[in-house]
């Protein structure tokens, strides 16, 4: 399905700073994070990264987050967006960008 440069500009996609982490009781593969969008207040996400990704590695990184997605309750927990990810054989690879930039930068 393709879609137009007026839908693509719908999407309100930014770079997220993760701000702390926490295992989800029972989920195999899901996670919680803390994430900073440039927002008055941190985002929650649940992500499924478990299996690929620790808490270590991920407070303090940049991320890319869809910010408008409706939120979805999984196991319990409020997700208010998503980190994109690529999809590969070994587990999702996160999407970053090659330099810091200002968290909240939108992505256009």
């Amino acid at each position: 399905m393709e879609i137009d440069i007026k839908e693509f500009a719908n999407l309100d996609i930014r770079i997220g700073t993760v701000l702390s982490v926490e295992e989800i009781p029972g989920a195999e593969k899901l996670l919680k994070l803390s994430v900073d969008t440039g927002d008055e207040n941190p985002r929650t996400l649940v992500a499924g990264i478990k299996k690929t990704h620790s808490a270590e590695e991920l407070v303090g990184h940049q991320i890319v987050v869809l910010c408008n997605l409706k939120p979805a309750v999984l196991r319990g927990v409020k997700s208010e967006g998503m980190l994109l990810a690529a999809d590969t054989e070994s587990g999702p690879v996160l999407l970053v960008p090659d330099k810091p930039v200002d968290t909240g930068t939108k992505i256009r």
